[in-house]
């Protein structure tokens, strides 16, 4: 009785949890889930728990919150995200752009950014490619994990558009062929090139 009684607390907490990085993710701008769960724990009280809750969990609580506290703006802030997108991928076309992330998934919200995969052998190419077009940018990495489980390291170039961040991760030419894990269910992450980007732009 007691063990079940632990068990159904457990599931509360994993609940709060999730909806409490939900909102922070939506509301504060924090994309990465394992940042926005320690939040939440820690914001509830919970920072020892060993319950936190899955990254499909969070984004499923995700796409709750925004349906019921968002959906008067989010669907026109998701819309114009796509828009700057296309854009983005326009501006990039030579590196075979592919949309990434929440605006693909559709979970973008007032803070979210345009995430792009794009490919060259030539990391290089992006940053001389930008500078040409004289865009102020910044140069990170970005740590992924690949379907094998082992971890890898791509150049990372960040610049704002329309006031909207743009990053661009960039993998080989090949890497085209295998996408990274997704962190929220661990299949390859989706993909999108600009015609399919621009196909859910007319459904919307």
């Amino acid at each position: 009785m007691a063990s079940r009684a632990s068990n159904a607390t457990d599931k509360r907490m994993r609940q709060r949890l999730a909806m409490e990085a939900a909102r922070i993710m939506a509301e504060e701008g924090i994309d990465d889930y394992g940042a926005a769960k320690r939040k939440a724990a820690a914001r509830l009280g919970a920072a020892d728990t060993r319950n936190l809750p899955r990254n499909d969990e969070i984004e499923q609580a995700l796409e709750e919150y925004l349906r019921l506290f968002k959906s008067d703006t989010q669907p026109a802030k998701l819309k114009q995200l796509r828009q700057t997108a296309v854009q983005a991928m326009r501006f990039v076309e030579q590196f075979n752009p592919r949309l990434v992330g929440p605006v693909l998934n559709g979970t973008a919200a007032e803070h979210s950014g345009v995430n792009l995969h794009v490919f060259t052998d030539v990391p290089e190419e992006v940053g001389l490619f930008l500078a040409h077009k004289h865009i102020p940018h910044e140069l990170a990495d970005k740590h992924l994990t690949l379907m094998d489980g082992s971890q890898a390291s791509y150049p990372l170039y960040r610049f704002v558009a329309q006031d909207v961040a743009i990053e661009l991760v960039v993998f080989p030419v090949d890497g085209i062929r295998q996408a990274p894990r997704s962190p929220t269910d661990g299949r390859p992450m989706r993909r999108a090139a600009v015609a399919a980007v621009e196909e859910l732009l007319a459904g919307s």
